[in-house]
């Protein structure tokens, strides 16, 4: 691996050469000496440390195919003498820290096959001669600071394939040009400003429609609510921070959980036929959700208190899938997490059901609230944008605040402590009031009080993709970590309404690093545009 700077000694290579230095620990400045290698075709310095400008000579070379500074440190402007380089086909600066305008020499590379640029703080417009590069066929300006409209001109890129202008300061009407319908890969999305006059395109590239005056009213918004939506991600973070502060003491806690008084006259144990009955057979519409160990469902269930008054209370019934590996351990871990805590923001076991089916088989199933408004992440992702379905800024504040009180007590107040291993959105119950309550103790273990001790789960760490932390796929052992790890992605999604499996977190591009590539002024730009609906 070579290290250190790049020697003067380059610039006397005189004989066809590809200059191959990526991925080292080459540091400092790109000499100017380069400028005077006549004959190289392929200039490859990406993902080392280098730093300062780009040199305005390497664009001296005329034989210069391929362009590729990527991943490093540099910054300044792409020098305006790259539109001399009749011949270059790939360009690549992303990730680095260049700023100012693009220049509208750009142009002038009329050959020119990829231009990324993507990641960095170039400002100012897209210029319009970017249109002239026909031959084009990927376009990514992702993550910078570009302002003002779309230009026209890109209809004219007829063999583009990627076109990635997300995350930038755009605003004004899409053009109508069927290059934005026939792109595989297409995103503008964290502009907030952008429109489409046209319905197809709209559908396609997720976009209001324009209308009359929907600019101002953009600005207007952008003044009203920029510092709201920057303030109220603050506020998750510090409650979240503050919820999980150590607790002074470890003891058995009751905490608001006590079941509700509708709740006192049901059986300890019920029958299978109960269950059957209740669900009407088990029903498609009562039907409530699916998980890897079973099904869960709606039931209609009648109570009587002392054989005098009866009534009609609904359950949901976690029905056990006991084909499914390790299905009968994670009943029994549910079963033993739940059977000693209490706590207003943890779901509550109201009984269980050992049973027989009507098969002959072994049946299994917990008894528990039915919560009327769902899981969180039908409230993040509705199946139909248009269903209403939204959560107002201090419901989403208050659902964070919820589901850090209810870990803080599994860590601080349970003994020994409790790690969930499966927090994400669907795991977050919300009843008639919109509070939460954490569920699915599947994958739940306690930890050992003595470094001797064992962890007391048989199921293996696991998870859910996206929301597993980092040293868990590395083999290391559950911890109150990890759950707070798994907490940070839920509380991040509440802010942006993208899934960390959401396919823009591709290409290497997780969810940490996308909030991290984001500058502090772009907070509202990638926010739900739904936190704003009240402003």
């Amino acid at each position: 691996m070579l290290s250190g700077e790049i020697p003067d000694i380059f610039g006397n290579l005189t004989q066809p050469s590809d200059d191959q230095m990526d991925n080292n620990k080459l540091s400092g400045k790109i000499p100017n000496s380069l400028g005077f290698c006549q004959q190289i075709e392929t200039l490859n310095l990406a993902s080392n440390r280098l730093n300062g400008s780009i040199p305005n000579e390497i664009f001296r070379v005329s034989s210069l195919t391929n362009l590729n500074l990527s991943h490093n440190k540099l910054w300044g402007p792409l020098p305006s003498e790259v539109g001399n380089l009749k011949q270059l086909q790939v360009v690549d600066v992303s990730d680095n820290q260049l700023s100012g305008n693009l220049a509208a020499s750009i142009g002038g590379c009329v050959t020119l096959q990829l231009l990324n640029l993507s990641k960095n703080n170039i400002s100012g417009g897209i210029p319009g001669s970017v249109g002239k590069l026909t031959s084009l066929e990927v376009l990514d300006l992702s993550f910078n600071k570009f302002s003002g409209p779309i230009p026209r001109d890109l209809e004219n890129l007829q063999y583009l394939k990627k076109l990635n202008l997300s995350f930038n300061h755009l605003e004004g009407e899409v053009p109508k040009g069927k290059v934005f319908l026939n792109l595989s890969l297409t995103s503008v999305q964290g502009n907030n400003g952008l429109c489409s006059g046209d319905q197809e395109i709209a559908r396609y590239l997720e976009l209001p429609q324009c209308k009359t005056r929907a600019i101002k009213r953009y600005h207007l918004l952008k003044i009203l609510v920029s510092a709201a939506g920057v303030t109220l991600f603050l506020c998750l973070i510090f409650c979240f921070l503050w919820a999980l502060r150590p607790g002074k003491k470890k003891n058995k806690v009751d905490k608001d959980g006590e079941p509700s008084p509708s709740l006192k006259g049901l059986l300890p144990m019920i029958s299978y036929s109960d269950i059957r009955l209740a669900t009407s057979n088990f029903a498609a519409e009562n039907l409530i959700g699916k998980g890897g160990f079973g099904s869960v469902y709606k039931g209609s269930f009648i109570t009587s208190d002392n054989g005098a008054n009866t009534s009609n209370i609904t359950l949901a019934v976690k029905a056990l899938d006991l084909q499914q590996s390790k299905a009968l351990q994670s009943f029994f871990a549910e079963c033993e997490t739940l059977r000693n805590i209490r706590h207003r923001n943890l779901m509550k076991i109201i009984t269980s059901c050992f049973s027989i089916d009507h098969k002959g088989d072994q049946f299994k199933a917990l008894l528990m609230e039915f919560m009327p408004s769902g899981n969180l992440d039908r409230w993040l992702y509705p199946e139909d944008m248009e269903s209403g379905l939204s959560l107002s800024s201090l419901q989403r504040l208050n659902i964070a605040i919820d589901v850090a009180s209810a870990m803080e007590y599994l860590h601080n107040d349970c003994e020994p402590p409790i790690v969930h291993c499966d927090l994400k959105p669907a795991n977050v119950l919300l009843d008639e009031n919109m509070a939460a309550h954490v569920g699915d103790f599947g994958l739940a273990r306690f930890l050992p009080q003595h470094p001797s001790q064992e962890e007391s789960s048989t199921i293996g760490v696991k998870g859910s993709i996206g929301y597993i932390a980092p040293e868990y796929g590395l083999g290391g052992k559950s911890s109150t970590s990890g759950d707070v790890y798994s907490f940070g992605i839920p509380l991040l999604e509440m802010f942006i309404a993208k899934r960390p499996t959401d396919g823009m977190f591709k290409e290497g591009l997780s969810l940490n690093q996308f909030e991290s590539a984001v500058d502090s002024d772009q907070a509202f730009e990638i926010a739900d545009p739904r936190l704003f609906k009240d402003f």
